[in-house]
C-alpha cells in the first residue's frame, strides 16, 4: 500500500473551498430502472446548481446520452469535447463539465468515490478506500474500480498522490469531518458484520487516525432511520458544520418509531465536547414526515445536504412546512452561504438523498485540462 512521507494530514471539513463535485449517473442496468426518467431529472437538478458553483465531475456507462440530457436540461449548449478515449469536457457557462466513461453498478459516489486528504504542505492525497455495497447487500465491483480508472485519465495525477486503501472497506456517507482533527461517525456502521470485522471500537478509532489523520474521534452508538441500508451512516443523522455546530435530526412525536433512538441520540451530542472542552452549538433539523412507498418507510432525511462553494444543496421532500424548518436551520449553520432547496422524493426510493449521490473534492485536486 502507498503511505504518505509524513503524517500532518487531515481529512478537510465539506465547507472548505473546492475544486468539483462527483455524480455517477444512474443508467436502465441500475436500481433505478423503473422510475429512471425521474431520477435522471433529479441528478439533472443537482449537476445544474454544481455546475453553477464549480466544475463538476460526471461518471457514466453512457457519455453521449448524460450529453444529450444535459443539453435538454439547459445546462449546456455545446457538444463534449473528446479529449482521450473515454473522457471528454464541455463548458456550463463560467465552469467545466467533464464526463468519464466507465461502467457503473449503482450511482452512490459518496460511499465509492475517493475520499481526499490534505497536509500542511498543501499536498493532496486520494485514498481509495475498498467498496463492497454496505457489507455486501449490493453488486459493487464495478464501481469499486471507478477511482482507479479515473486518477491520471478524468483526475490529474500531478497535483495529486493516489492512495490504494483496499485493505478497509470504507464508506464517505459513514464519517464527518471538521477539517481540523474531529471526525463523527456511527459504531453501528463502522462496526458492523460485512465490513471490516473490527473486534472493537479502539480498532475502527486507530483505522481512522492511521488513514484519515484523525486526532480525537466522537462516536454515535444510538440514531436510527427507517429504511436506511447503510447501517446507520452519519450523513443521514447528524452533520458538523462550522463553528462547532453540529447539525442533527430531532423526532419530536413519541408515536414516531425514530423517536426513541433519535432522543438518545441527541443526549450523546449533548454530552460530547469540542477540542477545547467546550459544548458544541446544537441545531435540530426537522423530521421529515413518513414518506411511504409498497407499505415501506422511506429515509426521508434533512442532514443528507451537500455543501458547495459558496451554498448548500439542501433535499426537499414536497412538505412545505418541513421544508421551511430545514432550510432556516441550514441557513442558521451556514450564514454565508445560500440555501438551495432540491426535490429528492425520487432518491430516497433507493434510500439515499442528496448527500449521498454526489462527492465533493477540495481545492488543489484537478480534473484533466483539455488537449
Amino acid at each position: 500500500m502507498t503511505v504518505l512521507p509524513h503524517n500532518d494530514f487531515r481529512l478537510p471539513a465539506e465547507w472548505e473551498a473546492q475544486s468539483f463535485v462527483q455524480l455517477t449517473w444512474p443508467h436502465a442496468a441500475t436500481d433505478w430502472a423503473p422510475c429512471l426518467d425521474e431520477a435522471k431529472a433529479c441528478f439533472a437538478a443537482i449537476a445544474r446548481e454544481v455546475a453553477r458553483r464549480e466544475d463538476l465531475l460526471i461518471v457514466t456507462p453512457e457519455p453521449r446520452a448524460v450529453a444529450r440530457e444535459l443539453r435538454a436540461a439547459g445546462i449546456i449548449d455545446g457538444d463534449p469535447v473528446e479529449m482521450r478515449r473515454g473522457v471528454s469536457t464541455v463548458r456550463a457557462g463560467e465552469f467545466c463539465i467533464t464526463i468519464f466513461e466507465r461502467p457503473t453498478d449503482d450511482t452512490w459516489a459518496r460511499d465509492h468515490a475517493f475520499l481526499t486528504c490534505v497536509d500542511s504542505r498543501g499536498g493532496l492525497a486520494l485514498r481509495d478506500f475498498r467498496f463492497n455495497g454496505w457489507g455486501g447487500k449490493f453488486a459493487a465491483d464495478k464501481d469499486d474500480k471507478i477511482n482507479a480508472a479515473l486518477f491520471g485519465r478524468a483526475i490529474d495525477c500531478v497535483a495529486a498522490t493516489y492512495v490504494d486503501d483496499s485493505d478497509t472497506i470504507l464508506e464517505g456517507g459513514s464519517i464527518e469531518s471538521d477539517g481540523r482533527g474531529t471526525l463523527l461517525t456511527t459504531s453501528s456502521c463502522l462496526l458492523s458484520a460485512g465490513r471490516n470485522d473490527y473486534a472493537s471500537e479502539s480498532e475502527a478509532d486507530a483505522m481512522l487516525r492511521r488513514k484519515l489523520g484523525a486526532e480525537r474521534v466522537l462516536w454515535l452508538a444510538n440514531g436510527y432511520l427507517a429504511g436506511d441500508d447503510t447501517d446507520g451512516h452519519i450523513d443521514t443523522l447528524a452533520r458538523l458544520c462550522p463553528d462547532d455546530t453540529i447539525a442533527y435530526v430531532r423526532c419530536d412525536d413519541p408515536a414516531d418509531e425514530h423517536y426513541a433512538a433519535l432522543e438518545a441520540m441527541e443526549r450523546e451530542l449533548r454530552a460530547f465536547r469540542t477540542s477545547d472542552g467546550r459544548p458544541y452549538r446544537l441545531l435540530p433539523l426537522p423530521m421529515a414526515d413518513a414518506v411511504v412507498r409498497d407499505g415501506e418507510r422511506l429515509p426521508a432525511t434533512y442532514a443528507n445536504f451537500l455543501v458547495v462553494n459558496g451554498a448548500v444543496l439542501m433535499p426537499s421532500y414536497a412538505q412545505p412546512e418541513n421544508d421551511r424548518r430545514a432550510a432556516e436551520v441550514l441557513a442558521e449553520a451556514f450564514p454565508d452561504r445560500e440555501i438551495v432547496p432540491v426535490d429528492c422524493r425520487v432518491l430516497i426510493r433507493q434510500h439515499g438523498s442528496l448527500h449521498c449521490v454526489t462527492m465533493q473534492y477540495p481545492a488543489g485536486v484537478a480534473l484533466c485540462a483539455e488537449e
